[in-house]
């Protein structure tokens, strides 16, 4: 298949384009992007335009044989590798076959507008995506630009912002950022009732007083909705600690309860991903519940039990059997599918499933640890240890 050139637009058009991106895109013989872009593009005799196909994914590589051999030209706003169809082009074909032309990003012109270095601000992604994604970037004082998917998205945005009690935050919203009639909209994100253009982008700053959560394995157990089932905060950190959560990376969260293991194991980093398996339906919806609050919306919840449940499911880097390390077949349906580099760290409470996990360790390796934690509780007008229930850890890097 042949180079495909991508060129960036900027919201001032044609115009605002440099001679040699005019020259690239009028020397093609097809061009694709999106038809708002095509319409900014003049007409050039026996060139072919084309709009990308719907769903993307799915249609772009029948495209792009259609006219293999051909030059072809594919147009994208403002810088392609930002949140743009140059990553999806990249992915598909290698970037050895795709040549990027960038235009300057809507990004770098928030940063100049606002005054904002990129090392204070964090730049989030809500094209395509949930607007719950924005919760995990919620931090006291912090500075967030947030690429929106239409003119919906700042009303969306103000909304989860007074939810999570970031009402205060101060939002300011641009419209067309970088065309010659580019306007802004600043306001409270409890006050939001601006109207914008289709085209915007917006520039949050969080109170320094907001409430939030921190991004270290062992949140508060009162940040998950539970009936009980919950691996508690000292014990659930120490997992997480052994799970070790790596960019880009797959975990299982076996008899996931409340799903806060693998809720945590997202928030280590915006790339790692999961899938929390829960017998009970009423528990698996309350983890999606959990997962959308605490910005996680898009953690795969599987609704079934193991080991069964687990057929199918991609490979994992690291698995976490919570609950139901005793059922017939989940520990060695866990131990197969993982690879070699792997880790998984199991739990139990029970005697039996305590056994299991201590025959487990004899035959595979790995560490056992006994975690037993005690808290101080009023104990009539003094204090006392109140200890908790021990939990046997079983612990293996493949």
């Amino acid at each position: 298949m042949s180079t495909v050139t991508v060129v960036g637009i900027g919201a001032d058009g044609w115009g605002g384009l440099p001679r040699n991106s005019q020259d690239i895109v009028t020397a093609a013989e097809v061009v694709v992007g999106g038809q708002r872009h095509l319409d900014l593009v003049p007409e050039v005799p026996r060139q072919v335009r084309r709009t990308w196909p719907s769903p993307l994914r799915d249609g772009l590589a029948a495209l792009l044989a259609q006219y293999d051999g051909r030059n072809l030209v594919a147009l994208a706003s403002g810088d392609p590798l930002l949140s743009g169809v140059g990553t999806t082009l990249v992915e598909l074909l290698g970037a050895e076959r795709v040549d990027i032309v960038p235009a300057v990003s809507s990004v770098a012109l928030a940063h100049a507008r606002m005054g904002w270095s990129y090392e204070s601000t964090t730049i989030v992604s809500l094209v395509g995506r949930p607007v719950d994604r924005l919760a995990r970037h919620l931090a006291p004082g912090r500075r967030l630009i947030v690429l929106s998917a239409d003119e919906t998205t700042p009303a969306a945005v103000a909304a989860l912002l007074d939810e999570h009690g970031m009402g205060e935050a101060e939002v300011v919203a641009w419209s067309r950022l970088g065309a010659p009639d580019e306007w802004r909209e600043r306001g409270s994100a409890a006050g939001w009732s601006a109207e914008v253009a289709t085209l915007n982008l917006l520039c949050i700053t969080c109170p320094a007083d907001a409430p939030s959560y921190g991004l270290t394995p062992g949140l508060p157990d009162e940040a998950f909705e539970h009936d009980g089932q919950l691996t508690k905060r000292d014990v659930r950190a120490t997992a997480l600690a052994r799970l070790e959560p790596r960019p880009g990376q797959l975990l299982w969260d076996v008899g996931a309860g409340a799903g806060s293991i693998a809720i945590e194991w997202m928030r280590a980093h915006p790339t790692c991903e999961a899938v929390a398996v829960e017998a009970s339906p009423e528990r698996a919806q309350r983890i999606s519940r959990n997962a959308t609050r605490l910005g996680q919306p898009q953690l795969r919840v599987v609704t079934g039990a193991a080991p069964d449940a687990l057929t199918d499911l991609p490979t994992p880097d690291a698995i976490f059997i919570g609950g139901g390390a005793g059922r017939d077949g989940v520990l060695d349906a866990c131990l197969a599918a993982l690879e070699p580099g792997g880790r998984l760290v199991a739990h139990a409470v029970t005697i039996e499933t305590e056994t299991l996990l201590v025959a487990a360790q004899r035959e595979h390796g790995g560490q056992l640890t006994r975690i037993w934690i005690e808290s101080a509780e009023p104990l009539g007008s003094m204090s006392g240890w109140r200890p908790s229930r021990a939990v046997i850890q079983w612990s293996l890097q493949r």
